[in-house]
């Protein structure tokens, strides 16, 4: 049976990429936050959450150890972790984009290393990073200065990674979703379109395809699920 992370798994995509996972018959652990209130809908017996705190890189780090140990080895990660705040220069502090890297940077970072580090041994992985329309083109990033910053990181990560990977049945892609279709997003855009945003369970999807036998084939670092966005 393969392995799998995915952190943030208390989100709504997380959630929707576990259970996709799960019926593709993973087993798969999820991370969430100490202190985590949000209920998790998932349900399995190949299904385990573990409590770590993915802005301390030692406490990446073990977690990752523990599930080697259990299951010899990662298949899949997915790195769903991240938080948005508005701001335009004059009103963005390097405190704020200080934030904005933690929350959505050193998250990425902290599993991924040692997830990175796990694959190049084993000479096989996926690992998929959560990217942004903004992170991607700096021309998107007008009112959102250190969000746009941190995630347009992501991708240079993913950059280097595939680098050092060469050779090897290793990638690392970065998803590029348009608006996601979840309740806090229609709570906060309640004049929107929704039909043009993508739901959690289609880039779920998206991220299985490239997992299969089919989409093992496909050395895609960047994979846009914009919908009809």
């Amino acid at each position: 049976m393969k392995t799998a992370i995915v952190t943030g798994a208390s989100g709504n995509l997380g959630q929707a990429v576990i259970k996709k996972l799960l019926h593709e018959q993973y087993y798969v652990t999820g991370t969430i936050i100490p202190n985590d209130v949000v209920k998790i809908d998932v349900q399995g017996q190949h299904f385990e959450t573990a409590v770590v705190d993915l802005t301390d890189e030692n406490a990446a780090q073990q977690f990752v150890d523990l599930m080697v140990a259990k299951h010899k080895g990662i298949d899949v990660a997915v790195l769903t972790v991240g938080g948005f705040a508005m701001g335009t220069i004059a009103n963005t502090t390097t405190t704020d984009i200080a934030k904005q890297y933690k929350l959505n940077f050193e998250t990425a970072y902290n599993m991924a290393r040692p997830v990175f580090n796990q694959m190049m041994q084993q000479g096989s992985g996926r690992i998929f990073l959560i990217g942004s329309r903004p992170g991607e083109d700096m021309k998107n990033s007008k009112g959102m200065i250190g969000y746009g910053l941190a995630k347009s990181l992501i991708f240079r990560l993913a950059e280097l990674m595939n680098e050092e990977a060469k050779g090897k049945n290793i990638v690392t892609s970065v998803v590029v979703p348009s608006t996601i279709d979840t309740p806090q997003n229609r709570a906060s855009m309640p004049d929107a379109d929704f039909t043009k945003w993508v739901t959690p369970q289609a880039i779920a999807e998206v991220i299985y395809f490239y997992c299969s036998d089919e989409g093992m084939v496909v050395r895609e670092p960047v994979i846009k699920v914009y919908g009809g966005g």
